[in-house]
């Protein structure tokens, strides 16, 4: 019996655009950093707080993905950086051609940073690459410590960890130490980044990190 897989179409031109956009995207020396996520863990505060501690540094601008609205991109925009709001209309994810749209908007030699916050979702983010240098994903406590068991390939894929709203421990019943062995098992090379996003806590050494994989790009 023959099966055809009718998403291998699909990904097969995903991937192709996103190699593409990732060679412009180094040809013109920009990092970009695709940040994951479920609805409500905090992507958009934890992109407001990379804003105020890198902005003096490098020049930056955001993709915001939703499948409605544009409250993320605004959000942005009043801090005064650039952002292109990308609705999808259902779809639960990015593809490379939304992203190559929205690059054709900005003017990428003015640069050097581009963060795109993906459609909350911790499933179909996961099977498109869009050019970017790294996948990074934020779970937050309130979600609960089983979510490297229940979606074990967005942990795998993901550069780096990023554990959200650390300020809310006392309240929920989250175990740290079953997180992150959990984690460790599924991606023993990817960082762990315990931070709140509102209050500070934890946030420089994230910046830090990423700092590095900026500067490492460019060289």
């Amino acid at each position: 019996m023959s099966t055809i897989d009718l998403n291998k179409p699909i990904l097969d031109y995903n991937d192709r655009l996103a190699a593409e956009n990732h060679a412009l995207l180094r040809e013109k020396g920009v990092f970009v950093l695709d940040l994951m996520a479920s609805p409500g863990a905090g992507k958009t505060s934890l992109i407001l707080a990379t804003i105020d501690a890198l902005r003096d540094r490098y020049n930056i601008a955001v993709i915001e993905g939703d499948i409605a609205s544009d409250v993320d991109a605004a959000k942005v925009k009043d801090y005064g950086i650039p952002a292109v709001q990308i609705n999808t209309g259902g779809s639960c994810h990015l593809e490379s051609n939304m992203i190559r749209r929205a690059l054709d908007i900005l003017d990428l030699d003015a640069l050097d940073l581009i963060i795109i916050e993906n459609v909350g979702n911790l499933v179909c983010p996961t099977e498109f690459f869009l050019g970017e240098n790294a996948k990074v994903m934020i779970l937050s406590v309130p979600e609960g410590d089983d979510k490297p068991l229940k979606y074990p390939n967005i942990f795998q894929i993901s550069r780096a960890v990023i554990l959200n709203k650390l300020d809310t421990l006392p309240v929920f019943d989250f175990n740290r130490a079953a997180f992150d062995d959990a984690v460790r098992r599924l991606n023993p090379q990817a960082p762990i980044f315990p931070l709140s996003a509102t209050t500070g806590e934890g946030v420089q050494t994230w910046i830090t990190w990423l700092s590095e994989q900026i500067e490492r790009c460019d060289g």
